[in-house]
């Protein structure tokens, strides 16, 4: 190996040779989410131009070959003589850090990625078609082999319309795959339809025809009104809105009769799902209102303790979006998904206080029911930690019993290295604590299936054996106390049979999760274990082998050359030990899912949908997305 090192090393990447070269360095990743961040990009274009007031509508067309079409009918992109010699469209799709979002007029407010945006999904396709409608004329110009080709900018007819009109076509040597999900779209589309009221959002899909609409004359209540559809609701939606320090402020919330709190913020309608200062300004101004309000009209004792964040959360749901000039943006870290601005904190803070304790003095009777469930989670809060506290005053050795006879525990004591199995019943707990690895796997068998956290009472969750085990095993407390420090181990994994109530049994634990420990599940250290669906073995028993999907167990038929028979498993006790050990808990041949939160509001939804009180919602949701002529027919026998 050279120790040579000098100028000659030093390699320039011109142009969009560096998007190409380092893709995830601006999209993220080039798996389905990195695919689809390339539609958000040019989608958030002609979302700004809606935000600054121009246009009020915007279609998006998935195209057969898998092209996007995205048309606008705002200003239309520039079509005059840049500076540097082209067509200001050009410097736009074929030049990093271009655009009309840096400052000047162009644009008040903007998302996306500040210029980067349009030029990075140019080098990312091995098309793209622009059609731009304005100064009285329709223009086209096209790029191709990522944006390395240009056509000159043709006028091609007189035109009265304006707007702008883009089809990208991805690069399918960049990315694993240029297959667009509709509904991961379709979220987008609706969120945007949202936050921007009045807007109308089209998406159509010409591969198999689907078409939806969406326009909301008071987005914010309906998003409220969307999220909380199969909840009991305690009072009516309540809005506050604001200008202040240049920056325009709404909050709209309603809290529901359930023990979870779902605050989701957007800045310049581009969602902070890390939060912020925004976010912290809306906490503080809501416990500040909710104590000062309990205190003033004696709801709260003199010698009663002010509530706690936590505890006037709970059940809320809160939509807050800002819009902040480009000169007072910021945020923390490379992407967008926390907001660092800190004027943002005082303006929330400050529409929160001002305006709910006033719509609080309008309206006492729904004040004194938010107020009454704030003190129904503070008592509950209190008893949690009093029963820890006495807990922890009792002999260690008493704890130990109490696990000792479900955990089969593992021998490390480094949690990066342990890994926790929750096993579906005890003959298959048996084979897992047989073929285990003792040094870093522990067992957990679980009986029966645990209470449905999404319905049941927080204080009847902890007398629930089942989950109290595992909260003890875990080791990093629950709810609002449930510190990620503490954890035990660092991949917990669902291990549950192949059938129905195998998944029934995953959903509950991951409800459970989700509602009570969400950042196992955000750290990434949930995970559900894959037992392989079939054996395939010769009569003689010669050879076998072990398929995880169809397709697997139809490669290894083809391969067949002598009689053999399939065995379909649809339960863990079906396999001894050295199976289960060596097709699913051995970390060299199994195979986990590890289970990830993409979109809030969509597993915010999914939740509250599928394991809500509402039947009719449910039955509505299993009607329109599960196809039941798509039986479950396995032969199984000598073939």
């Amino acid at each position: 190996m050279s120790s040579k090192y000098n100028s000659s090393n030093i390699q320039v990447l011109e142009g969009l040779e560096a998007v190409r070269k380092r893709p995830g360095m601006y999209i993220g990743s080039t798996d389905e989410k990195g695919l689809h961040h390339l539609v958000w990009e040019i989608l958030d274009n002609a979302v700004d131009e809606a935000l600054n007031g121009h246009g009020n509508r915007i279609d998006l067309i998935i195209n057969t070959d898998n092209s996007i079409t995205i048309i606008d009918y705002a200003r239309g992109i520039p079509v005059d003589m840049h500076e540097n010699g082209v067509p200001a469209s050009q410097v736009i799709f074929t030049t990093l850090h271009a655009g009309g979002k840096f400052g000047g007029d162009g644009y008040k407010t903007s998302g996306g990625l500040h210029g980067v945006g349009s030029s990075v999904v140019n080098a990312l396709s091995t098309k793209l078609e622009l059609v731009i409608n304005k100064d009285g004329h329709e223009w086209s110009q096209t790029f191709t082999n990522g944006g390395q080709e240009v056509t000159e900018l043709k006028k091609i007819k007189k035109s009265n319309k304006t707007g702008t009109k883009v089809t990208f076509y991805p690069n399918e040597n960049i990315f694993s795959t240029i297959n667009f999900n509709y509904k991961t779209i379709k979220r987008r589309i609706q969120e945007t339809a949202f936050l921007i009221d009045n807007l109308e959002m089209n998406i159509t899909d010409k591969r198999d025809g689907k078409y939806e609409q969406f326009k909301y004359t008071n987005g914010l209540e309906e998003f409220v009104n969307f999220l909380a559809q199969s909840k009991k609701k305690i009072n009516k939606v309540i809005q506050l809105e604001s200008n202040d320090l240049g920056i325009d402020a709404q909050v709209v919330l309603q809290y529901t009769d359930t023990y979870n709190e779902e605050i989701i913020s957007f800045v310049n309608n581009v969602r902070t799902k890390d939060g912020g200062s925004h976010e912290v300004g809306f906490k503080s101004g809501l416990t500040k209102v909710i104590n000062e309000y309990s205190r003033n009209n004696q709801l709260l004792k003199d010698k009663d303790k002010n509530f706690e964040g936590s505890d006037v959360r709970e059940g809320i749901i809160a939509i807050i979006s800002i819009k902040i000039p480009e000169h007072l943006l910021q945020f923390e870290g490379q992407t967008k998904s926390k907001l660092g601005t800190p004027e943002a904190k005082s303006v929330i803070e400050k529409i929160v206080y001002q305006n709910l304790l006033f719509q609080f003095d309008q309206n006492k009777t729904e004040a004194i029911k938010i107020i009454e469930k704030a003190k129904k989670a503070k008592e509950v809060r209190e008893a949690v930690r009093k029963a820890r506290l006495e807990s922890r005053k009792e002999k260690k050795n008493k704890k130990e019993v109490m696990l000792s006879g479900k955990l089969t525990p593992c021998q490390s004591k480094k949690p990066a290295e342990r890994e926790l199995f929750l096993v579906e019943g005890d003959s298959a707990g048996g084979s897992a604590k047989q073929g285990r690895n003792r040094k870093t796997q522990a067992i957990l068998p679980l009986r029966g299936k645990v209470v449905n956290t999404e319905k049941a009472k927080f204080e009847d969750i902890l007398k629930n054996e089942e989950l109290s085990t595992i909260i003890n095993t875990i080791g990093a407390s629950v709810g609002t106390d449930f510190d990620i420090e503490s954890i035990k181990y660092h991949k917990v994994i669902i291990m549950t049979d192949a059938d129905t109530d195998g998944s029934h049994i995953q959903i509950l634990l991951l409800t459970f999760f989700y509602r009570y420990m969400r950042p196992l599940i955000e750290g990434g250290f949930i995970y559900i274990a894959q037992p392989p669906l079939y054996k395939i073995s010769t009569v003689d028993n010669k050879i076998s082998k072990y398929a995880w999907d169809e397709k697997e167990l139809s490669k290894y038929q083809s391969l067949m050359t002598k009689k053999y028979f399939i065995q379909r498993y649809k339960g863990l006790g079906e396999m001894n030990a050295s199976q289960l050990s060596d097709t699913t808990m051995n970390v060299d041949n199994r195979q986990l899912i590890k289970v990830k939160i993409d979109d809030i509001i969509n597993a915010e939804k999914q939740i509250t949908t599928l394991m809500g009180d509402d039947v009719s919602v449910r039955r509505k949701w299993i009607e329109e997305n599960i196809d039941f002529d798509d039986l479950d027919e396995y032969e199984i026998g000598v073939k």
